[in-house]
């Protein structure tokens, strides 16, 4: 969040609401920010110098505090965009978890493999109709994809492993 936050607020200055606002629609698939984390991380932010207050305007209702992007805030942002994501080094996933533990306890993986298979199958679809909605934007369309690619990698891993669960299944039992 604290990157993301930053990068909301290069464009200029923001109060909180709009920073939590923009969020939300810059990263529609994203979970949307909660406006306590939202303000919680901005209170860290300004704390560690990557931002200040802009101002803060007092009006009717509660002040609203304007926060803008220093100059160490906009280093820090270009230090995180240029450094590449590492690939995650442990494949700890729920659904390795669950087909596991299902063999473990007597379980049947197949059947968990099936019905997650179809919870995937309809998450695709979903997010399908909104790549193909006229309403949709870019960053729908986008983040879409990204998306789809993901489950689709988990729907290629589902149809593998049940390929194989007899063989994981003894060696699970035998260990």
């Amino acid at each position: 969040m604290p990157f993301i936050l930053l990068g909301l607020i290069a464009s200029g200055s923001h109060y909180g609401y709009d920073i939590k606002r923009l969020h939300d629609i810059r990263f529609p698939q994203a979970r949307p920010a909660a406006f306590g984390q939202v303000y919680a991380t901005l209170d860290r932010l300004e704390r560690d110098g990557l931002v200040a207050v802009a101002g803060i305007e007092r009006a009717d209702g509660p002040d609203r505090t304007r926060y803008l992007l220093t100059a160490e805030g906009g280093t820090h942002l270009a230090d995180w965009l240029a450094t590449a994501e590492p690939p995650a080094p442990f494949v700890n996933n729920t659904l390795f978890t669950k087909v596991v533990l299902a063999l473990l306890t007597g379980g049947s993986a197949a059947a968990y493999l099936t019905i997650q298979r179809a919870a995937h199958l309809d998450r695709m679809r979903q997010l399908t109709r909104l790549k193909t909605d006229a309403t949709a934007t870019m960053s729908d369309v986008v983040s879409a994809d990204f998306a789809i690619a993901h489950l689709d990698a988990d729907l290629r891993w589902m149809e593998l492993t049940a390929q194989r669960l007899d063989m994981l299944r003894e060696e699970i039992l035998s260990s």
